[in-house]
């Protein structure tokens, strides 16, 4: 249901002709948003009441033009009245279309997902990760499984997608896919971006987001303490696959780098830095930023290792990596293995990077955000929990500091 609806006759002084008339055009608004159509008549902005919209004077050719506005105006409401009555979402647009007769071609919303979806698979590789491309496909899944939860259908007229739509979306990722906050919010935002690509066409006139909020809850990130990185590296497994997989995710421990950002790298990711000493420079395949972060003695040493790994050698790999998933099932053998309490995944190495390594250390969440490829400090605090250790070291430090000097006794005389 429409808010508001107004109609305004004006002249468009901006077209004024040679003879010195100018158009009178008609402004349609709905919901605040505007559109005009030329009533193809024209009139001297003298003779203009703006006040009454109509044509000054008593001649015939006046009194033809306003009674012609009048009809005009007459369309314009039994139109909108008709919409209504079909329960079509009446927007400026189509009520301009349905004037001049012209049948708007209804846009779906799967087919312009699914096209979205396919622009994304081609680029796959260049601009976007596999990652990001399994998302879209769950989003538009999700997608279309709310419209047969919902209204029992395989499809839904973009110009329809109103707040309710949004909420109740939101209340079935929540209810029926029992997907957690986080998770909800993201699926969601990826609808949005749907919803942008349609406004930006100009499909929608409206966007159903407009007064919709959701926030993502911040989420305790699991990181592995010194003692627990220890017990990982210097622990020697049965198994080849364990202790190659240990490897890794502890190169991971000391550089910051994520799974698929450690596999891409190569022996020209090495160069030196401004320090004179080995780094590596490379690019973060989810956002392309730029990482550099100087290698400290135990990277150095895994790297050594595996330098002449006949993978490496063969596909020009710095390290031998598994893919996410096995690596992921091997770390929870690891993690028994080691007796570590944690559900161990690969990322947990980043955030281990960010606190034990980093933080703890004393070295600043600037240099921190700049190794991990951040591009504002704001996503580094997500990750980086400064350690009660750390707390006590910093006030341990204050503490000293504020701390008064011992007034000297005097010893009283005896005598």
């Amino acid at each position: 249901m429409n808010k508001t609806f107004n109609l305004l006759f004006f002249v468009k002084k901006s077209k004024i002709k040679a003879n010195g008339t100018a158009p009178i055009y008609l402004r349609i608004t709905i919901d605040g948003i505007p559109k005009e159509i030329s009533s193809k008549r024209n009139v001297s902005p003298a003779k203009w009441d703006s006040k009454l919209q109509k044509v000054i004077g008593n001649t015939e050719e006046v009194k033809t033009i306003n009674a012609y506005l009048k009809t005009l105006e007459q369309e314009v409401y039994e139109a909108h009245h008709l919409m209504m009555k079909d329960k079509k979402i009446a927007t400026s647009s189509a009520l301009k279309s349905k004037l001049f007769g012209i049948e708007e071609r209804a846009r779906m919303i799967i087919p312009i997902f699914q096209d979205h979806n396919d622009k994304i698979k081609s680029l796959v590789g260049q601009e976007y990760a596999p990652g990001t491309l399994e998302r879209y496909e769950t989003s538009l899944k999700h997608t279309k499984e709310f419209l047969q939860w919902k209204y029992s259908v395989s499809d839904f007229d973009i110009t329809e997608i109103d707040h309710a739509f949004i909420t109740d979306y939101e209340y079935f990722l929540r209810s029926v896919r029992k997907c957690a906050n986080n998770t909800a919010v993201k699926y969601i935002k990826n609808f949005k971006k749907i919803i942008r690509i349609c406004i930006a066409n100009g499909w929608l006139e409206k966007d159903p987001f407009a007064n919709y909020k959701s926030k993502v809850r911040e989420v305790e990130r699991d990181f592995l303490s010194q003692d627990e990185v220890q017990a990982i590296y210097t622990k020697k497994f049965a198994t080849d696959r364990l202790n190659l997989v240990s490897d890794i995710f502890v190169f991971s421990c000391f550089t910051g780098l994520a799974y698929i950002d450690v596999k891409n790298l190569t022996q020209s990711n090495i160069s030196l830095g401004i320090d004179g000493k080995r780094w590596i420079f490379t690019h973060r395949q989810k956002t392309e930023s730029p990482s550099r972060i100087p290698l400290l003695q135990i990277p150095e040493e895994i790297i050594q290792k595996y330098a002449s790994n006949p993978q490496c050698l063969n596909e020009e790999r710095l390290l031998p990596v598994l893919s996410n998933q096995k690596m992921n099932s091997y770390l929870k053998e690891i993690a028994g293995v080691c007796g570590i309490n944690k559900e161990l995944t690969f990322h947990i190495a980043r955030h281990t990077f960010a606190t034990t390594i980093t933080l703890t250390n004393g070295v600043p969440i600037e240099s921190v955000s700049k190794m991990l490829g951040h591009k504002s400090l704001r996503t580094t605090q997500h990750y980086a929990k400064i350690l009660d250790k750390k707390v006590s070291d910093d006030m341990q430090l204050l503490r000293e500091k504020f701390q008064v000097p011992a007034t000297p006794q005097v010893q009283e005389s005896t005598s």
